[in-house]
């Protein structure tokens, strides 16, 4: 079968693979019939992530047709269209059983490298690197889905469009949490930095949740644009400085909630801090470039919440503690646990309250997929967020 694989840093390319097959009794093989590019994967596209490895398929995010079932199975069957949690969950661990899933103790069957990256390992999700499991990715014509019975959800027959229900396997999931774990209330003001497909759902669910403005943070003119039309006050911060105008949006006060759904990889030209972080990174100085946190940090109003759903990956340089402490901030972050959101997630979506796929801007068959991360990776031809049609 043909699939998209991660061939070296910034070499991604059309394969033939094997075909995945049954391996244990809980699984089940997908025909996929949507595959997204998440903005994490370009991480994996830039080598930030440690420990992949040539031929590796790419893709988290994904929905499919079950053409396979494991015999240990129950509550999937032949031909139903599921979406698929980004991360595998096992569904009988502490964790899981406390709705903690991407922290599942049994999914990651190389819990070793993050256990010595983090401290304590974490669960596995698709097309990730060995260091999250070495499961292969969505971004391919066939998949197989270990512990198919709690990390697969049933399509409502409501929601005909693929695509409207694809974002709700990881970005739409991700953007909701961003929202949540910032605790927002009616009238709160948020602040979202990035405004690519998790930061527009961030800043549609603080929106939905009460919040009196959201702020949207980012430079690309598309970007600004589809924020602006979900009803968030933008702000372009290679025109405005970003403290100075969030300051007099609030009165002084700053943002109640400050959501950072950028991660690692700010944009250079952001500031000063960001081009030093750079340069550390290139030269194995850093592991990430927190430019976006500390600005966060310095946003929030005393007593705020400062919410993490960017990616980071290692040790963070001159975070202002101070700041945060003295100010008593609450820092809020996780990987997506997908099983807590997705089904009410799914639920705005089938009820009319939310569309995620406002966010796709590019649609190809995957064929086009090295051209479109590099189109994604560059913003491009107004690329927000590319959906691969196996």
């Amino acid at each position: 079968m043909k699939a998209l694989c991660w061939e070296g840093t910034n070499n991604v390319k059309v394969e033939e693979v094997p075909e995945p097959r049954i391996r244990n009794s809980e699984d089940v093989i997908l025909k996929v019939r949507a595959s997204a590019v998440c903005g994490s994967d370009l991480h994996l596209l830039g080598g930030y992530i440690p420990a992949m490895q040539a031929g590796d398929v790419l893709g988290h995010e994904f929905l499919g047709e079950v053409v396979e079932v494991g015999p240990g199975v129950r509550n999937r069957k032949l031909g139903d269209r599921v979406v698929v949690c980004s991360f595998t969950s096992c569904g009988r661990c502490w964790y899981c059983r406390h709705d903690l899933w991407s922290l599942c103790d049994n999914a990651n069957t190389n819990p070793g490298i993050t256990e010595a990256l983090w401290g304590q390992s974490i669960g596995a999700c698709f097309g990730y690197s060995h260091a999250l499991g070495g499961f292969a990715g969505s971004h391919a014509e066939y998949i197989r889905v270990p512990f198919a019975d709690y990390g697969t959800f049933v399509v409502p027959e409501a929601i005909e469009d693929d695509l409207a229900a694809v974002f709700a396997s990881d970005a739409g999931p991700t953007g909701w949490m961003g929202a949540h774990l910032g605790g927002v209330q009616p009238g709160d003001v948020v602040a979202v930095w990035g405004a690519g497909g998790v930061g527009q759902v961030a800043a549609r669910a603080a929106l939905l949740l009460g919040a009196e403005r959201v702020i949207a943070i980012d430079t690309v003119p598309e970007r600004l644009a589809l924020a602006k039309a979900s009803g968030a006050i933008t702000l372009d911060f290679m025109k405005e400085d970003v403290y100075d105008r969030i300051q007099e949006l609030t009165s002084g006060r700053g943002a109640d909630a400050c959501i950072d759904a950028v991660g690692t990889e700010p944009e250079t030209r952001s500031g000063f801090d960001a081009m030093v972080d750079r340069v550390k990174v290139a030269t194995f100085m850093g592991t990430d470039r927190p430019h976006v946190l500390r600005q966060a940090i310095h946003c929030c109003r005393n007593f705020g919440t400062v919410s993490i759903v960017g990616v980071y990956g290692g040790f963070l340089d001159k975070i202002p503690m101070g700041s945060a402490i003295n100010r008593g901030l609450t820092f809020r972050m996780a990987q997506t646990p997908v099983q807590h959101y997705l089904p009410k997630l799914l639920e705005r979506v089938e009820n009319g309250e939310i569309d995620p796929s406002f966010v796709i801007t590019h649609r190809a068959p995957l064929e086009q997929g090295p051209e479109l991360y590099k189109t994604f990776r560059d913003k491009k031809d107004g690329c927000i967020k590319v959906v691969l049609k196996p």
